[in-house]
């Protein structure tokens, strides 16, 4: 007969350490530094302006979790940092852990605090200005939260490039576009479609610079509004990604309900996210996802398949299904 450990709970509880320790080599640049060559300790020690009493520790530790490589007293990336944390790489994501460093570390200390009260746990006011109309009030900020919503989702959006039967259609608009990867990879995947990227003004320029640099701007163009205030675009498909966990049952519902008013009959909407799974058991970072809702908006939460398909149905969809994208993030995909 086996006797438990308490092994699982330290790690947990424990499990800030490796997550600073990671974060804090990116807000040092460390990855991109180890891009150009690999580096001895004495010279990243010099290089990143770090305390010799750390810094053998903290490289080792990096060493330990699989995130570096030590050869002969040289440290070098891995390939999973050397592609992904790289920030002059195409595929860095690495914004979205420099916004949970900045910005969701402080906040989820506070995770006691929101589970008893329900309220949000950001430094703005009291709690009750919308942490997104604030975030994109600072330019700053609001370059930082747009990079990250790329860094984040970029993987799941070549997915959905990949997996949505896209020769079907002709159009598409993409709710929430943010810097506009999605209907990038939409576009540069499938040559026959053209699409809108909405959000609202004052991410036009992120938006239309990106865009212009995959010389996609004959195909792809941008339409300011706010998706609470402004009809949406009209087109053959409509995506929301991420959207939907960001706001309560109410605002949930609106959305869906204006998708489907902007959709032609065998039109599709397309609903990702980091759906939670049917029996609440295994997508862990759905759940912690819904988490991050609390400690960040008023209302939202994250939501299981089967919540949003009948959701979906309710405002007069049909033909629900849902599709494994990558890692946590699954789509709804629904026929008007």
């Amino acid at each position: 007969m086996s006797i438990p450990a308490p092994d699982r709970i330290l790690q947990t509880g424990l499990a800030f350490w490796s997550s600073k320790v990671l974060l804090s080599a990116l807000e040092l640049d460390l990855f991109t530094e180890l891009a150009k060559a690999p580096a001895n300790l004495n010279a990243l020690t010099e290089r990143l302006k770090l305390h010799p009493r750390g810094a053998q520790d903290f490289l080792d530790a990096l060493v330990s979790m699989g995130f570096l490589e030590r050869h002969e007293g040289q440290y070098q990336n891995t390939e999973e940092t050397a592609l992904f944390l790289n920030r002059d790489h195409p595929s860095y994501i690495g914004s979205i852990l420099e916004l949970a460093n900045h910005h969701l570390y402080p906040v989820w200390g506070r995770l006691t605090d929101a589970i008893k009260s329900g309220k949000p746990q950001h430094d703005f006011a009291d709690g009750n200005e919308d942490v997104y109309s604030i975030l994109y009030e600072d330019d700053d900020k609001l370059a930082q939260f747009i990079s990250a919503m790329s860094g984040v989702s970029k993987t799941s959006n070549g997915c959905i490039a990949r997996q949505f039967p896209w020769s079907h259609f002709k159009t598409f608009a993409d709710i929430g576009t943010a810097e506009g990867d999605l209907a990038i990879q939409v576009a540069l995947s499938h040559p026959h479609l053209t699409g809108v990227g909405f959000d609202l003004e004052r991410i036009a320029r992120f938006f239309n610079h990106n865009v212009s640099q995959h010389a996609l701007s004959d195909r792809l163009h941008y339409v300011s509004g706010d998706f609470f205030v402004d009809p949406l675009p009209r087109a053959d498909v409509i995506l929301m990604g991420h959207i939907l966990h960001g706001w309560d049952m109410g605002k949930k519902q609106f959305l869906i309900k204006k998708a489907f008013e902007a959709l032609p009959e065998g039109g599709a909407l397309v609903v990702y996210e980091s759906l939670i799974d049917d029996d609440r058991r295994e997508n862990t970072h759905g759940l912690l996802m819904s988490l991050n809702m609390l400690v960040e908006t008023q209302g939202g939460f994250d939501f299981t398949g089967a919540d949003c398909c009948s959701w979906l149905e309710a405002a007069g969809f049909s033909g629900t299904r849902i599709e494994h994208l990558q890692g946590a993030d699954s789509m709804v995909i629904a026929i008007k």
